[in-house]
């Protein structure tokens, strides 16, 4: 890895990742999608890349990064992880998308309901939009009711309901939906109150996590509350992990609460980079789950289950929160110590395995994506404005790596 004090070349001179962009955009609009659209890059960053292994990344043209972002948040315990690979390699040697599920599926439904104290059974998907969308869909027909409680600001997949977007969304996609705001317990409970009769569920994240904002962990006053408004109006509590699952607390992000939630949604970390979605759920809707048609041709695919079956294992046996929550912290002090040096306010938020490093009197986030670009030029792939996430296959050099790298930021932006 070249040291962080040798800058890489600079994305004008990036030839290879400039031509696939030019040959994408004129067979896929916008060049690419969603998230991943060029528009919603900083300047200086690639779009392509060629290889990952453990937390470094290979773009397109060769530069080679300390990876900060994880393929926004699936991969948990490094990219191409060999004990989770061979699981893969071995399963699609026997079969993957076949005319019923493989019997890895068995053994990944038991070995998630012994994680999760609240779960009493589980069913998969593919992502994380397939899994908010069913435990909504679940909560509704367990009920009989409509209305749907959402954090306002709040990401919960990409489908008409609850996408950020607008175009192609109508009214009547998000008629049944009301809003809070994140750890407002009057709020909710007004929120509550105005539903009625015939409110179905209450949907919240395992902490704030919205783009270009403070993170903000719950409350257990809020957390407490919003168990026990269900529990009064018994409505569902969902809670979305698609984003924080399996990498703060393998049982649910909200268990150190002493709150657990009637329905959850999972995907990104759950198999370390491969397709997989779940939702898990109490006994209470079980029957709901049995009635509800939901399925894909994907849905049942082996090679993601024997993955996921792998890496929960993996992740159970070397304790990998406990293990990023050390080295997130190490990143987090060791940012604040060099931003301090170069006189720099910065704002850090976030549990330290997904942190969030935002820049004082920056609301159009110029100083972060001079920052972030200039860091990537050392070598550390950080981002301005969304949730980063660490890897079981971060080491203490590699952080210190990426300090380093954020040092020339820093010093970037006091030139």
């Amino acid at each position: 890895m070249p040291q962080a004090s040798d800058p890489l070349p600079s994305a004008s001179f990036l030839p290879v990742d400039a031509a696939l962009r030019a040959r994408a955009s004129r067979v896929i609009p916008g060049g690419l999608w969603g998230h991943m659209n060029a528009r919603l890059l900083p300047e200086g960053y690639p779009q392509f890349f060629v290889r990952a292994e453990g937390c470094r990344l290979h773009d397109a043209d060769g530069r080679l990064f300390v990876d900060l972002m994880n393929a926004w948040g699936p991969v948990v315990l490094g990219h191409c992880h060999p004990v989770v690979e061979a699981a893969a390699r071995a399963q699609a040697a026997q079969g993957d998308c076949m005319n019923g599920p493989a019997p890895v599926l068995v053994d990944l439904a038991e070995l998630i309901v012994d994680l999760m104290p609240h779960a009493a059974w589980c069913i998969f998907a593919k992502n994380g939009s397939d899994a908010t969308t069913l435990a909504l869909t679940l909560a509704r027909a367990e009920t009989g009711r409509r209305k749907v409680l959402v954090a306002r600001g709040a990401y919960h997949g990409s489908l008409p309901w609850c996408t950020p977007g607008i175009a192609g969304v109508t009214a009547e996609d998000r008629a049944h939906l009301r809003h809070y705001d994140f750890n407002d317990v009057a709020g909710l409970e007004a929120a509550v109150e105005r539903a009625g009769t015939d409110l179905a569920a209450i949907l919240v994240s395992g902490f704030r996590h919205d783009v270009g904002r403070r993170h903000e962990m719950p409350t257990p006053a809020f957390a407490q509350r919003a168990r026990a408004l269900c529990d009064e109006t018994r409505a569902a509590l969902i809670l979305d992990e698609v984003r924080t699952g399996f990498r703060l607390d393998l049982a649910g992000t909200w268990e150190t609460l002493g709150v657990r939630p009637d329905l959850a949604a999972w995907s990104k970390a759950i198999a370390n980079g491969h397709a997989l979605a779940a939702v898990t759920g109490q006994e209470r809707f079980r029957a709901a789950a049995q009635e509800v048609y939901a399925s894909g041709s994907f849905w049942y695919g082996a090679v993601a289950m024997a993955a996921a079956v792998a890496t929960l294992t993996e992740l159970r046996r070397i304790d990998g929160t406990a293990r990023m929550a050390v080295l997130g912290q190490r990143l987090r002090d060791g940012l604040a110590e060099r931003a301090s040096h170069h006189g720099l306010r910065i704002d850090q938020s976030g549990p330290p395995q997904m942190p969030l490093l935002l820049f004082a009197d920056d609301p159009e986030f110029r100083r972060a994506n001079a920052f972030c670009a200039e860091a990537l030029r050392h070598g550390a792939y950080f981002h301005p404005r969304h949730t980063m996430f660490l890897s079981c296959a971060h080491t203490e050099e590699d952080i210190d790596f990426a300090l380093d790298a954020a040092d020339a930021g820093f010093r970037h932006l006091t030139r």
